[in-house]
Formats: C-alpha cells, structure tokens, sequence
C-alpha cells in the first residue's frame, strides 16, 4: 500500500496546508511520505458525514455490524505491512506487534460475537397489569442504544490494540456508532494503513458512508475542534494525565457537556507481604524486573510503585532487585517526547529529598536511538507522603519502592490517588492479616490482582481496564473486554407501544432469541399473553 498522507474523510481525502513527517525513533530519521494535518473544515465534514451515517446505522440489522467487525479484522491480519510500518514509527519489536496485531483482530472479532448475541442491548421487559389497583400498570420496555458519533484518540504504546482499529474503536463501532479517529502523530503511516483497511471493509460490507474517519494533527487544536464538534456525543482517550483532562475540560465547557472516557496515569502500586518475601522473595524480584522494563515500561499497567514492611527481609530484597534492575538494558522509547519526559522525571526523583537511587542501567542510553535507561528508588513512607511529586506516573522503565511499618503502610495506601490496578504479592496467611489494608485499596483501583504482575491485560468479558480518578476520567467503566460497550450506549424505555414499532430486540416475538429480563426473571423465549 503505498502511502499518501491525507486525512481520511469517510470515503474521501483531504490535505491541508500544514504537514509533518514521522519519524524512526531507533534512528531519529524522518520517514516518507508528509502528512497533512486535518482543517477545522476536515472536523466538520468529518462530523456531518458521521451523523448521516448514525442515522442510516440504526437500521442496519446486527449482523451487519458484525459483518463489518469481522472484515477489519481479516484485512488487519491479513497485512504484514502494517507490521513493519509500525515497527519503524515505533522502534517496537516485529514479535511484539505480531502479538499486539492478534490482539487487535481478536478483539474485533471477539466485539462481532458479542453483537450477534445481543445480550449487551441489556432488554427489560415488565409488561403491563391493566387490572392492577389503584392505578393500571403500564408496558414497559427498556434497553441500551447507541449514543451517536464518538471520537477516538489513538495511543502510541499500542500502535494497534489501543489505536485506530483499538478497543474504543471496536467498541464504539460494534455500539453501531461511527467514529473518528484523531490519530497519534509518531505513527501516521501506520494509522493510514489501518484506518484505509477499516474503509475497504466498510465498502464491501455495505457500510453507510462516514461510519470511519481518520484525521490528523500534531498539536492540541485538531482533537479540541473534534471534542467541541456538536455532532460528538463521546469521546475514548488513552494518554496522558495532562492530555486527557484538557479533553475532558473542553468536553465539560461545551453547551451540551458529553462524557470522556480517558485512560491517563497510573503508577499501580504492588504491595510485597512478608510470608511472599520470606518464601519467594528472589523470584518476585526476577518477575518484577520483567515486569517494569517490558516494552521499556511503556505499559499503562507498568508497576511504578512498590511497597513492603521495613525490615532486614525487605532490604534483602531490595539488593536482589537492584542487582537485576542494574543488568537491564536500554531500550527504545516510543518517540523522543515521551523519552524527554521520562528523563525529566528521572531527575526530578532522584533530586528529591530522601530519595536514594539504588540502581540505573549500567549500561548508558543512546540519545540518538531515543533509549531509555532502566531506573529504580528508594524511599520510606515519610518522604512518598510528603513529596507529591513522588505520586506522579514516571512512564518508563523505572519503579519506586517505598518501606514503612504496616500503620505507615495503611496510610499510605489511604492517600493513594486512582489506580488501574493494585497487587498483592503474599501467602493466604498474609491477605487473612491484611484485610484491612486490601479492603482500602479495593476503593482506590480497578483490578485487584494475586501473586501475578499487572503488565498484561487480558481481552475478555470480566475484564476491568479503569479506575478512580487519575487512572480514569470514569471508574464505572473500562476500556478493555466487552463491557467497553457500555460507554457508547445510552438506555430508553418505550411505554405502551404497539408491537410493530418496538425495536426487535423488545417485542413480544424473541426473533433474536436474546436473554431478556421479562418481569424479573431471565428467559430466551417469546413472550406469551399474560392471564
């Protein structure tokens, strides 16, 4: 596929006046060709063709959708360009975005299922009771409907799973609402190349014209304009904490408010209890090393936060680690901003007042190759509460281990701000002794987890990928698994309608044969007259 660099409004192309280039981070060389950043006028058509689209989407029968689904996914999985595209914007390993494209196909596909089922429009059926004294019973019937057009901001630590044809992508689409993409701007070629696959299935499986949009922009004006467009009823966001919340904000000022869903920082604590490190302290710290430096810890489940009883056992441990942390190589950094950030924050932990470095790469990073080098501190309960800047997100390959005694510990953990996830590495013995102390942090995150690591996230129907503010802009939500639905749907309840004119998802007739809660209770079946 050879690149063109325009924006991708519905199933036309559009350049404006300004462009820019990507640019290899293992090689800080720009790459070919320029792309144009999108016009007000862009957001705008982009917008109107969206809304025309919603309004013929509605009508479109379940299978259409996951027809549609279905189809991104083979022309995705299809494609080893993409893969290589994304390995030169990302500086990511061939091996990793082969995983992360198996990622993105099954979610899509995994989205379709879901459609065909149709447990998801969530129907309620209490039927009527014209008997019923003092005053008759009416019918009514609720279920979940598409909100309308949602914009998507694409992530960079993700050039698939979490971009154009990502999570909010998959979701929003199977809701039956289009979307517009504002993609990253470290990897438009390889959002071009998804964001013309996801048209060519569009096309083929009979789509409505402006069911997808791909924009771009480098600066913060482009995704403002998409966020205030007022045929944008919603918008998924996975970035940065400073990032989000200005979208947030300008979604909040407009006339009609609508929701952002934002995913932004997290450092997702791991709390090491003393029977795990008595027993397996050695191996935890190897699984921890793993876990911070994958993918030069460019996960937003990255654990950026240790916490453990101060003791001998503890400072044990902390030498083990370090020893490990001191072998990581540097790696490749997303792009150059994103590495700039990270030294920054580097240096301003290790500037901090009762903070020890115990251990950094041995091995220098190479500025030109956009590396970053492995990081890891130390500090007590005192110094984290007193410093706020210690509670910041450090994105990258580093962590911070703060000791205290178990009272220091509690309130620690009662001053967290909002996770994604938190951890618990330890015996049943020591949760039976904590239950204090994980009853606190079940408030503060969205998944807890049990002698594993949190970098991972598993694509599935109980999957939570959100949590309280900052993790999120909403912790009811998550931008992972089936449940992301939820976000683009909105519920209406038809009272005493006639059959004919009910969706038909709620008549009488069950032609789907979907679960309905029908006077309280679950059932498959059609509905018979009530004697």
């Amino acid at each position: 596929m050879e690149l063109h660099g325009l924006n991708l409004i519905g199933s036309q192309t559009s350049g404006g006046a300004t462009t820019f280039n990507g640019v290899n981070p293992a090689t800080s060389q720009p790459l070919n060709p320029a792309f144009h950043e999108a016009t007000e006028a862009d957001v705008d058509r982009a917008a109107n063709l969206a809304e025309s689209a919603f309004e013929r989407m509605r009508s479109l029968p379940a299978s259409a959708i996951a027809g549609f689904l279905s189809a991104i996914a083979a022309k995705i999985e299809a494609d080893d360009e993409v893969i290589a595209r994304a390995n030169s914007e990302s500086g990511l390993p061939v091996e990793r975005l082969r995983g992360e494209r198996g990622r993105t196909v099954g979610q899509l596909r995994l989205f379709a299922r879901m459609v065909t089922e149709g447990l998801w429009v969530n129907g309620r059926i209490d039927r009527a009771d014209p008997a019923r004294k003092p005053a008759p019973k009416p019918d009514l019937r609720r279920m979940l409907i598409p909100i309308g057009p949602v914009a998507v901001f694409a992530a960079s630590n993700f050039p698939l799973a979490f971009s154009v044809a990502g999570g909010d992508t998959a979701s929003a689409l199977a809701a039956g609402c289009p979307v517009i993409v504002k993609a990253h701007p470290a990897q438009p070629g390889t959002s071009e190349i998804v964001g013309r696959h996801i048209l060519q299935a569009a096309v083929e499986t009979g789509m409505p014209p402006g069911v997808f949009s791909l924009i771009h922009g480098r600066g913060h004006a482009v995704g403002v304009a998409l966020v205030k467009h007022p045929l944008i009823r919603a918008v998924g966001f996975t970035g940065s904490l400073r990032g989000g919340r200005a979208l947030f904000d300008a979604a909040a000022a407009r006339t009609d408010p609508i929701p952002v869903f934002a995913e932004m920082g997290s450092s997702n604590p791991l709390f090491i209890l003393p029977g795990a490190l008595a027993e397996r302290g050695k191996q935890i710290a190897e699984g921890l090393k793993a876990s911070v430096t994958m993918g030069v810890g460019q996960f937003c489940t990255n654990p950026g936060l240790i916490l453990g009883v101060k003791g001998a056992v503890t400072d044990e441990f902390i030498e083990q680690f370090a020893a490990l942390m001191t072998d990581a190589a540097p790696g490749v950094m997303l792009y150059a901003g994103l590495k700039e950030a990270y030294d920054d924050g580097v240096k301003r932990f290790s500037a901090t007042p009762g903070v020890r470095v115990a251990a950094r790469s041995t091995v220098s990073a190479d500025p030109q190759k956009t590396q970053a080098a492995a990081a890891f501190f130390t500090a007590d309960a005192r110094t984290y509460l007193a410093n706020h800047t210690l509670r910041e997100e450090l994105f990258g390959p580093s962590t911070l281990l703060v000791t205290g005694t178990p009272d220091e510990l509690k309130e620690l953990a009662r001053k967290l701000d909002g996770h994604l996830t938190a951890t618990f590495q330890g015996t049943p013995a020591d949760l039976e002794a904590n239950r204090d102390l994980v009853a606190i942090v079940e408030r503060k995150v969205g998944r807890l987890i049990f002698n594993g690591f949190p970098t991972g996230v598993e694509v599935a129907h109980a999957m939570q990928h959100g949590g309280p503010y900052p993790a999120t802009t909403d912790a009811r939500t998550t931008s992972v698994g089936t449940a992301a639905i939820e976000r683009f749907v909105r519920p209406i309840c038809f009272q005493d309608f006639p059959q004919a004119a009910l969706p038909v998802e709620l008549r009488d007739e069950n032609r789907r044969g979907i679960w309905r809660l029908v006077d309280g209770e679950l059932t498959r079946g059609d509905l018979k007259p009530v004697t």
